[in-house]
């Protein structure tokens, strides 16, 4: 157990987590009307595939007006489906005044070829079980239409429940997939059973459990779980949850979460260290957005990288990306923008991934000025 002096929250999210739980407070039928009374890896460090490399071929042309001090675009439209291949283009360009695009102008890498003798990369069967990864990605995703089913909470005390487990997840040093893997099956539970706000923590806890369950190779002791709930569950209570969420999902588990195209896509990428934390910090605002589960894992993964290149001044995209990720440039800008359209609008009580990735240890990249000049 965690003594005092390590608590996993700050006072602020330590009341949010108890308005959520308090059923009196302000009355179950606020919840509806957007009025709650509520305020708020081993390392977290994306373990990239082997080493990547900082230049390639894909970046040797320079990326234009990517300091401009343009105005925000407005948000994107619906989400794309995601595309077949096709052949030598690896993906219809829009218009023939496309092909001029750096996105075409150049052969692919092969990302897997440096790690061929490797057997742990799996080189062989990587792209196809990546292949796997995105006709399965529709089925396992939650679209952002639940909440109208649920009567006593909103979507802003699910954004509150997840920055809470944003500083769970960093305290109990728990590997990026655990964090994602949480979120979904809380997302996917709620859209099968309607929740009191009582038991959206207890929800949230337990998600956790199992994820770690899944993910870990030492998952968190079940009094420490207690204990980050300030004793409001039993163990017994979260015990009995898990069973409840195992049994609604039908005990389906696996999925191909936006952390795993990430890892793939920053491949692809060559990216360094820089755009590696960039991408992390980024693609982890989106988990609390309820906004952003309009959009497939695949496509907020690809957005992430874009804005992260973009920010470094290099080019958003390339032949390898666009060859590995199977989205065009224009596709992915789309996405980009709305991920910034909602980071901009995020509630100033959500701090907990800006707080992560202040630290010096995440390169401190939340204080740098992201590029939204596309």
């Amino acid at each position: 157990m965690f003594p005092r002096n390590q608590t996993t929250r700050s006072q602020g999210a330590r009341r949010a987590m108890r308005d959520i739980s308090n059923n009196t407070a302000g009355g179950d039928a606020n919840a509806k009307n957007g009025q709650p009374n509520v305020s708020k890896t081993r390392n977290g460090a994306l373990a990239v595939q082997r080493t990547v490399t900082l230049e390639s071929r894909d970046d040797s042309a320079p990326v234009a007006n990517a300091n401009n001090n343009n105005p925000p675009p407005p948000p994107a439209a619906p989400a794309l489906a995601p595309q077949a291949p096709v052949a030598n283009n690896y993906m219809a360009p829009h218009d023939s005044a496309n092909l001029s695009s750096y996105q075409y102008s150049g052969p692919p890498d092969d990302i897997d070829e440096r790690d061929s003798d490797d057997p742990l990369c799996a080189t062989s069967y990587v792209q196809d079980m990546y292949e796997h990864f995105r006709i399965k990605e529709p089925s396992t995703s939650v679209r952002p239409i639940y909440m109208e089913d649920q009567q006593y909470i909103n979507e802003r005390m699910r954004s509150i429940l997840v920055d809470w487990l944003v500083e769970v997840h960093l305290k109990f040093k728990l590997v990026p997939e655990t964090l994602y893997l949480t979120v979904n099956i809380i997302d996917r539970y709620l859209t099968k059973t309607e929740v009191s706000r009582p038991k959206l923590q207890l929800v949230g806890v337990t998600a956790l459990l199992i994820a770690s369950k899944y993910e870990e190779i030492y998952p968190p002791e079940l009094r420490d779980l207690v204990y980050i709930c300030d004793r409001a569950y039993s163990k017994v209570e979260i015990l009995d949850m898990e069973e409840i969420i195992l049994k609604k999902l039908e005990y389906q588990i696996t999925i191909p979460s936006a952390h795993a195209f990430l890892v793939r896509y920053l491949k692809a990428a060559h990216a360094d260290k820089k755009i590696v934390q960039l991408s992390c910090f980024i693609l982890d605002g989106t988990l609390q957005s309820y906004n952003m589960l309009h959009y497939l894992p695949s496509q907020l993964a690809a957005a992430a990288v874009f804005i992260a290149r973009r920010t470094v001044g290099r080019n958003a995209w390339s032949p390898t990306l666009l060859k590995y990720a199977q989205y065009t440039e224009e596709d992915v800008m789309k996405v980009a923008r709305a991920v910034l359209a909602e980071k901009s609008d995020q509630s100033t009580e959500l701090r907990a991934v800006n707080k992560k990735y202040t630290s010096s240890r995440y390169g401190s990249v939340a204080t740098i000025s992201i590029s939204s000049s596309f």
